[in-house]
């Protein structure tokens, strides 16, 4: 009995010191993470000045922790106008947040933390994993791109989009993302990263079957004033996504993309060989369930647009 108790005495002890040491390593990153929320409330303001401002302020906060490798496992999950996004796999963790302006367009900004970290073989029955951590900060290059479904970015020169969920591929990630663009119309992306053989990131990639395209990326426009989904479904290895078509019909208000919205079908990718393949017109009554409902970002709204659930 004594013994028992002695075990579970230090056993306790080794806990707590496990925690307190834990909770040391994250000490910084929680202030932070404090510190962050505090700026957040900037973006609400009704004056462009002051959300630049706080934007800027943003950008100091993170760089003062960007270089820290923890940051790939600290959750950052109090924040709720920044997307933070990490795969199953923990490769990297991926930062966006986009920034209203009076005229109604946005400005987007991110960091990429790639953990590039290897196990090499020292002997017979011995290895050695190198760590090796890198960062990169996005630079939003979107309002020089004409086209933005052939572009292939790097990290200095990203097509700026606030990322909303990532789905793990064989040799890649796909992503979907979010882009207010502006009054009249918004738009919704369909990305893709990868890694060079070098780490180097890459965004964009020919992974997509679409008829009469040959694209890096798909986009989607449509009008401000409604709602578009797209999302991932694990079970039928499918994106789902609403097809988009004009209020009326006729050729006049073709590729007006303010008048555009979902009319009630949906189409679908669905991966095969590694590639994205279009299905169109499926019926996807059966894929419902209660986190279909995402919240609609409102463009008269001075704030940076939440994560859907």
């Amino acid at each position: 009995m004594f013994k028992k108790a002695i075990f579970y005495f230090f056993s306790l002890i080794s806990l707590f010191a496990w925690s307190q040491k834990s909770d040391t390593n994250y000490t910084k990153l929680k202030l932070a993470e404090k510190e962050i929320q505090k700026i957040e409330k900037g973006f609400s303001s009704r004056k462009e000045a002051e959300r630049i401002d706080a934007n800027k302020k943003l950008i100091v906060a993170w760089d003062a922790i960007i270089e820290d490798p923890k940051i790939l496992t600290y959750p950052f999950d109090s924040l709720k106008g920044i997307s933070v996004l990490s795969p199953k796999d923990k490769k990297f963790k991926l930062i966006t947040w986009n920034l209203n302006k009076d005229d109604g367009t946005h400005a987007f900004f991110g960091y990429l933390v790639v953990n590039n970290s290897k196990r090499v073989k020292t002997g017979l029955f011995k290895h050695k994993t190198i760590e090796e951590y890198e960062h990169f900060k996005l630079s939003d290059k979107s309002s020089q791109i004409k086209n933005p479904e052939t572009y292939i970015g790097t990290p200095n020169k990203w097509f700026g989009m606030l990322y909303t969920s990532i789905i793990e591929c064989d040799g890649y990630y796909t992503l979907i993302a979010w882009d207010g663009n502006d009054k009249l119309i918004q738009r919704k992306f369909i990305d893709v990263l990868y890694f060079k053989s070098n780490g180097e990131p890459i965004f964009g990639k020919d992974v997509f079957k679409f008829a009469r395209k040959n694209p890096r990326r798909l986009m989607f426009e449509y009008s401000s004033e409604v709602s578009m989904s797209i999302k991932y479904n694990a079970k039928r290895n499918q994106i789902t996504y609403s097809h988009l078509a004009p209020k009326s019909e006729g050729s006049l208000l073709e590729g007006q993309f303010q008048y555009y919205g979902p009319d009630g079908s949906f189409d679908a990718l669905e991966q095969k060989k590694n590639k994205w393949v279009t299905i169109e017109d499926i019926d996807a009554r059966n894929d419902k369930n209660k986190n279909d409902k995402v919240e609609k970002p409102d463009p008269n709204k001075q704030t940076p647009i939440f994560k859907p659930k």
